[in-house]
């Protein structure tokens, strides 16, 4: 099980601006080695409750608040990742736990007994917490992801492009899912994580590039076509 405990704080650019910050990052920051020239991959497979608890309390920003995810970075590997995002304003804690294709396969068609197959007390833990609060497969969302990292305070910022999702196809591992843009193409959620601080020279470099902060979630942005108009 991996734990990771920092503060995070987004915000939205304009596809300028995030080529901009991503030359100056290439500075003054170690670029995670799966960026490559494109960026790497990332989709995530969201649960949520019958009555979409989690999206409902973070539309309505409860204090208190949980993601439940399988993320993967490539359809056509054997590895995967179930997460459980909790945060309390500013601050979250992430857990992974990670798992291969035939156990996420399994979670996704709802047989969450797989867990208990595992040792980890994470697992018994996620266990408890899906079987009792009745999560399903809602939606998936896909993006393209630029890292850069400083190991002071944890740092990580990341700019994600090209941010599409799905509600009607949820096989994770289909290679060619059809998915459609959540927003404007031309703009980039820009992702800023770290532990207590942020290095001074760091924000400097931030502050470089016009953007405005922003409080929702990727997963909101999925399903507010057919969730936003019942609140």
């Amino acid at each position: 099980m991996r734990a990771v405990s920092r503060q995070e704080k987004k915000f939205l650019c304009d596809l300028v601006s995030a080529k901009k910050l991503e030359h100056a990052l290439n500075q003054t920051m170690k670029a995670d080695p799966h960026n490559g020239f494109f960026g790497y991959a990332i989709r995530s497979l969201y649960f949520d409750t019958l009555h979409n608890r989690d999206y409902v309390e973070k539309m309505f920003g409860t204090h208190l608040r949980r993601k439940v995810r399988i993320r993967i970075y490539d359809p056509a590997s054997d590895f995967a990742l179930l997460e459980l995002k909790q945060k309390q304003g500013n601050d979250q804690q992430k857990r992974s736990l990670p798992m291969n294709r035939a156990e996420a396969e399994a979670l996704i068609t709802g047989d969450y007994d797989v867990l208990l197959n595992r040792t980890e007390p994470f697992a018994q833990e996620m266990h408890a917490l899906i079987s009792i609060n009745g999560y399903k497969p809602k939606a998936i969302v896909e993006y393209r992801r630029k890292a850069y990292i400083a190991q002071e305070n944890k740092i990580r910022v990341t700019l994600d492009y090209d941010i599409r999702a799905t509600e009607t196809n949820l096989s994770l591992f289909e290679p060619n899912l059809c998915m459609y843009p959540v927003f404007d193409p031309f703009n980039v959620v820009l992702e800023v994580k770290f532990n207590g601080f942020l290095l001074s020279h760091i924000r400097n470099v931030l502050n470089q590039v016009e953007k405005s902060e922003i409080a929702v979630s990727k997963y909101c942005l999925s399903r507010s076509g057919t969730l936003a108009f019942q609140f």
